[in-house]
């Protein structure tokens, strides 16, 4: 498979946010969001085995680890990847888009699948068919640009009664975009189970673009 970057860092996003991490980011994404941060996974990067991958995770004292993008979904090899890590004892987490097909995940993998608002360009190309793959393990998120994107996303949370499939539904801010307040008393008034997220990552390393 090819891999933009290994690092051990701080998971900034999900239920799991605060906890030492092993991150995987592999290369390559079918989709280019208006906000992406992470073009440089587009293109960059090298090819490694999956027992190379997961040899470099033991490095890590964590037992903790996120395979992210990019669209990991894209690399046929994922598979062999989350089972290798699933062996060792790893709880593994999987940060997807929307736009591609999930049922053939290992139950035991935590999906995080990100919805595409309006405002990324990429709406389009969400498959809710992947609804029907979330379980109580599984996380949903929608990055918001504008009080547009978080009405469409609460629409699409009540059309699929999202909060009841998955184990959380977390709104978070397009950076520069939207103020933490300002999108904080639009979940205080929505009246759904859903939950605020920041990017704590760069809370903590405001200047660092990669490696956390």
């Amino acid at each position: 498979m090819k891999v933009n970057e290994l690092f051990y860092s701080i998971q900034g996003e999900s239920s799991f946010a605060g906890r030492p991490c092993a991150f995987v980011r592999l290369t390559g994404c079918n989709l280019r969001c208006a906000w992406c941060d992470t073009a440089y996974a587009f293109t960059e990067g090298r090819e490694m085995s999956v027992a190379e991958v997961s040899d470099a995770l033991a490095a890590w004292p964590a037992r903790l680890a996120l395979v992210t993008g990019g669209e990991p979904m894209l690399q046929g090899e994922v598979h062999g990847l989350f089972a290798a890590l699933l062996d060792r004892g790893y709880t593994v987490l999987l940060e997807t888009g929307g736009q591609m097909p999930l049922g053939a995940v290992d139950v035991r993998v935590h999906k995080i699948m990100d919805f595409k608002c309006p405002s990324s360009g990429m709406a389009a190309r969400n498959d809710y068919s992947n609804v029907e793959c979330l379980t109580c393990g599984d996380e949903v998120k929608f990055v918001v640009a504008d009080r547009g994107d978080f009405d469409w996303a609460c629409a699409l949370v009540k059309k699929h009664d999202l909060a009841a499939r998955a184990g959380a539904v977390h709104f978070s801010p397009v950076a520069g975009r939207v103020a933490y307040d300002t999108l904080a008393a639009w979940v205080l008034g929505c009246a759904l189970p859903v939950r605020m997220q920041v990017q704590l990552h760069k809370v903590i390393w405001p200047d660092v673009r990669r490696g956390v």
